[in-house]
């Protein structure tokens, strides 16, 4: 939800409680996106636990089976002659 600052000023309790609900709320001024209002848990803002993140992607690494080679992936257009099959 886009907001102009003036709005805000009125309405701050009521886009509090919108951003507590996981409501996007951005604030305007003219047509100009100026800010954004976030949600703070326990006095903190929310940060991107990264060593999580490369452990995931470690793991999904770990798992994935590899495809088939490319090396020779135009085999089945040419025949032994090398004309299209």
């Amino acid at each position: 939800m886009k907001v102009s600052i003036a709005e805000a000023e009125r309405r701050l309790d009521d886009l509090a409680e919108r951003t507590a609900a996981g409501e996007e709320v951005i604030l305007t001024r003219g047509d100009e996106a100026v800010a954004r209002l976030l949600l703070v848990e326990n006095g903190k803002k929310r940060t991107i636990d990264r060593d999580m993140i490369k452990a995931l992607q470690a793991e999904v690494r770990a798992k994935a089976s590899p495809g088939p080679s490319a090396a020779r992936s135009q085999d089945f257009l040419y025949d032994e002659n090398g004309l299209p099959a």
